[in-house]
C-alpha cells in the first residue's frame, strides 16, 4: 500500500533495471518524467511501454501511472517534434473557453499517444501578483473567475483525451515572491481574501488530482507550509471545500521542505496532515528511505496505518477509473505529434500577450 503512495522519478531515456524491480515490487505508484527522461518521440514511447510492461509482468495488483509535467510555455517537458505549447496566460487572454477545450484536447491527445497518463496540469494558481518568480504566465488569468473558466476548460480537453489532470498548487502560489524550489515562500492574505481569490479555482475546477503548496498560509497555518498542515488538507480542502480526489505533495525534494524538515519526516508529516502520494522525483536512495520510514511508522501507529488504507483506496479508485492503453506503434506517434491541426491551434494564441 504504501508504494502506491509514492510518485517518483529516475535519471535516463531508458528505464533503469532497479527502477524497474521497484515497479514490478509495488513499490512506485507513478512514475514522473522529466527532460532527461525525454529521447526521441519513439524513446519517448518505448520507455513508457517499458514502465507499464513491469508493473504488469511482475504482478503488482494495481498497474504504474505515469505522469509529466506538460503545462505548455516554460513548463512542457515534450517538445517538437510534438506541438510546443505558449503559455497559458496567452490562451486565455484570448478569451474563448472553446478554444481552451480544443488544447487540452490536443495537447492531451499527444501526451496519450506516448504512453502518459497524468498530467500535472492545469496550474490553478491566480496570477496576482507580477514579481512572482515561478508562476506568472503559467497561470491561466488574473482573476479566479478567469482561472475557472480556462483551466476548467483545459482540464476537460485532457478528460477527453484520456488523461487525467492535476491541479496545482493548493491552496495557491500566484501571489508568492519566492520560488518553493528555493526556499519557504509565506502568503498574509486573511481568509476572506484567501477564499474569494486563492481558493475559488481549486473548489470549481476540483480535478481528479490536486498537488499541495510548500507555503506557509498565515491565516489557515502559520507554523508549517500546506503540503505538512492538517488545517490546510484535512480540515480545509477536505472538509470545507468537500474534496474527493487524490491529494500529491509536490516534490518533496524541494527546500522549501527538505532543507527544513528533509525528505523522509515531510512525507510521514504530509502522510497524517491528509496528503495521499507523495512526489519524490530525484534520489533513489530518498525514495527507498521514504518507502522504509512509511512502512515502519503505518506499523508501530494504528492511525498512520488508517492514513496509508485510506489514501491506498483513493490511489486504487484513481487507477480503476482510468483508461490505461496499449502502446501505440511509430506510425501512431508519428502521425498524432505536431498534427497540422495541433501546430495551428497553438499559433492561435503565440503572439497573444497575457495580462
Amino acid at each position: 500500500m504504501v508504494g502506491q503512495l509514492l510518485w517518483c522519478g529516475f535519471q535516463g531515456t531508458t528505464l533503469p533495471p532497479r527502477f524497474a524491480a521497484r515497479v514490478a515490487a509495488g513499490e512506485v505508484g507513478l512514475a514522473i518524467l522529466f527532460r532527461g527522461n525525454i529521447g526521441a518521440p519513439d524513446e519517448i514511447g518505448e520507455l513508457c511501454a517499458a514502465l507499464h510492461a513491469a508493473a504488469i509482468q511482475g504482478g503488482a495488483d494495481l498497474p504504474l501511472l505515469i505522469g509529466v509535467d506538460q503545462e505548455g510555455g516554460k513548463v512542457q517537458r515534450v517538445r517538437a517534434p510534438a506541438t510546443v505549447w505558449p503559455p497559458m496566460l496567452n490562451l486565455a487572454a484570448r478569451g474563448d473557453a472553446a478554444l481552451a477545450e480544443r488544447v487540452g484536447r490536443a495537447l492531451g491527445d499527444e501526451l496519450a499517444v506516448l504512453g502518459f497518463d497524468v498530467d500535472f496540469a492545469p496550474v490553478l494558481d491566480v496570477h496576482t501578483n507580477p514579481d512572482n518568480p515561478v508562476i506568472g504566465a503559467r497561470a491561466f488569468g488574473s482573476t479566479p473567475d478567469e482561472v475557472i473558466r480556462f483551466a476548467g476548460a483545459f482540464a476537460r480537453g485532457l478528460a477527453a483525451a484520456g488523461i487525467v489532470a492535476c491541479g496545482k498548487h493548493f491552496p495557491g502560489h500566484g501571489d508568492t515572491t519566492v520560488d518553493s524550489h528555493l526556499d519557504l515562500p509565506r502568503i498574509d492574505h486573511d481568509l476572506a481574501r484567501l477564499r474569494a481569490v486563492e481558493l475559488a479555482p481549486f473548489a470549481a475546477v476540483a480535478p481528479p488530482i490536486i498537488m499541495t503548496a510548500h507555503v506557509v498560509f498565515a491565516a489557515l497555518d502559520a507554523d508549517v507550509p500546506a503540503t505538512l498542515s492538517a488545517r490546510v488538507l484535512r480540515d480545509l480542502l477536505r472538509g470545507e471545500l468537500g474534496y474527493r480526489g487524490v491529494i500529491v505533495s509536490d516534490d518533496l525534494e524541494m527546500k522549501a521542505v527538505a532543507d527544513r524538515w528533509g525528505v523522509v519526516e515531510s512525507a510521514e508529516r504530509a502522510l497524517v496532515a491528509g496528503c495521499d502520494a507523495f512526489l519524490v522525483c530525484q534520489d533513489e536512495a530518498l525514495q527507498r528511505q521514504t518507502h522504509a520510514a512509511l512502512v515502519r511508522a503505518a506499523e508501530r501507529s494504528q492511525a498512520v496505518r488508517a492514513r496509508v488504507e485510506e489514501s491506498f483506496a483513493r490511489v486504487a479508485a484513481l487507477k480503476a477509473a482510468h483508461r490505461f492503453r496499449p502502446p501505440a506503434t511509430a506510425e501512431e506517434i508519428a502521425a498524432t505529434l505536431g498534427r497540422p491541426e495541433h501546430l495551428a491551434l497553438a499559433e492561435t494564441f503565440a503572439a497573444t500577450r497575457g495580462a
